[in-house]
């Protein structure tokens, strides 16, 4: 059959399950709050979604905020992140993982991924240990958890904090215990996109109840839990999630188990197919990964294999087939903020650091480099919420541009 790109008939033309997606119970949820008078601070809402999430996590304490990118950075300044300090993050990831260490004022220190999942290598972490770390911020990428044992054993050797990045990563379990509960604490995001959504949003975990409450302070203008309401005791500011948010993400939350099996089970049943495509292998699921939310499924493209057209002329063919694809990350080191000297200045030009770190231009990170560059091809969550015969067209579009690859050299 001639592809899509070169004027065939498309694989498929009909629409995809939409995300976000809400109905009759974000509705009232919405109503409730309109009528409760209370829109932000002080609504019950606020309450109950925080204690419903830590629970559902596993986790003691949760503080709701404004995004993702605001929880990491009160959770880095919680732990007591700030001027000088090193920050290990990976390099292969979205950018408010880099930018949070960047807003506290500390240095992040990139480290490359493993290549069967695209989280951060723990190996790699270990030796990018300095005296000057103060934090390791592991992302749980696309849904997979990065290898908390590993990483837990790490820290606890050198002293250092772990935040885990759960933006990706609602109801993801490592061995047996969901993401969020096994770090020091951990940043979690409702932005449109995520897997519980409100639009806007980030939330907080920790077991801790020092770091818990030093966070809720940061988040609400530097009072003290019970304090009175001009009595501001730490350097904080409004970060706030509004009631709204709140109400609709208790909805979402009872629905996430049953969305996460159905992921995982669509996940499974493309591994199976397109794994025999030539050219094609998904990224593996490690079996301490009790649970993956698959807020991406990523494919790892071989242009050699697939006989030329290169990566990002495979996505556009499978966008032009009907399946929504996307070529992913920039390393995060080549981000034009960390060749910016003035945006550099306060943390890597204070008194507290040495200046002998090597030069992000000068990073180069194979892992993180040949995903971005010519390997990773990533399928967005709502395609897994289709039906089985949905997936397959999945399948024949991947098919389809593999038989008819020759074309798209011409």
């Amino acid at each position: 059959m001639k592809l899509a790109m070169k004027g065939g008939e498309p694989v498929r033309t009909r629409a995809w399950p939409q995300w976000p997606a809400g109905g009759e119970e974000e509705r009232a949820a919405l109503l409730r709050v309109l009528e409760s008078g209370v829109w932000g601070i002080g609504s019950a809402e606020i309450e109950a979604f925080e204690g419903e999430f830590a629970a559902f996590c596993g986790a003691k304490h949760a503080v709701c905020v404004a995004n993702g990118t605001v929880s990491l950075l009160i959770a880095l300044k919680a732990m007591g992140v700030g001027p000088g300090d090193e920050v290990i993050v990976p390099s292969y990831t979205f950018m408010a993982t880099a930018m949070a260490p960047l807003l506290a004022n500390a240095v992040p220190v990139f480290v490359d991924v493993d290549p069967d999942t695209y989280c951060i290598n723990a190996a790699e972490v270990e030796a990018a240990i300095t005296p000057r770390t103060k934090a390791i911020v592991p992302v749980h990428l696309a849904g997979h958890p990065a290898d908390m044992t590993a990483l837990m054993a790490i820290a606890r050797k050198h002293g250092v904090h772990v935040l885990e990045d759960a933006a990706q990563a609602h109801g993801a379990a490592w061995d047996g215990r969901r993401v969020g509960s096994i770090g020091h604490m951990a940043s979690f995001s409702f932005q449109s996109s995520k897997n519980v959504s409100g639009g806007e949003g980030g939330a907080i975990l920790t077991n801790d109840q020092e770091l818990y409450e030093t966070a809720w302070s940061l988040h609400n203008c530097g009072r003290s839990i019970g304090g009175r309401w001009y009595d501001h005791f730490l350097p904080g500011a409004n970060y706030r999630l509004g009631a709204w948010q709140a109400a609709v993400m208790r909805v979402q939350l009872t629905r996430l188990e049953a969305l996460n099996a159905r992921r995982m089970a669509s996940a499974a049943y493309l591994d199976g197919h397109l794994s025999e495509v030539p050219g094609i292998r998904p990224l593996a699921r490690s079996p301490h990964a009790t649970a993956h939310a698959y807020h991406l499924y990523i494919l790892r493209y071989d242009a050699e294999v697939f006989g030329g057209p290169d990566r990002d002329t495979f996505v556009r063919a499978l966008n032009a087939e009907g399946i929504p694809a996307s070529s992913g990350y920039t390393p995060l080191y080549k981000l034009g903020v960390f060749s910016n000297p003035d945006a550099l200045r306060c943390s890597l030009l204070c008194s507290r650091y040495a200046g002998d770190a090597k030069p992000y231009a000068e990073l180069f990170h194979p892992v993180t480099e040949r995903a971005c560059s010519s390997e990773a091809v990533w399928l967005f969550h709502n395609l897994l919420l289709a039906d089985e015969r949905d997936l397959d067209d999945i399948v024949r579009a991947v098919e389809k541009i593999h038989d008819a690859a020759h074309e798209l050299l011409s």
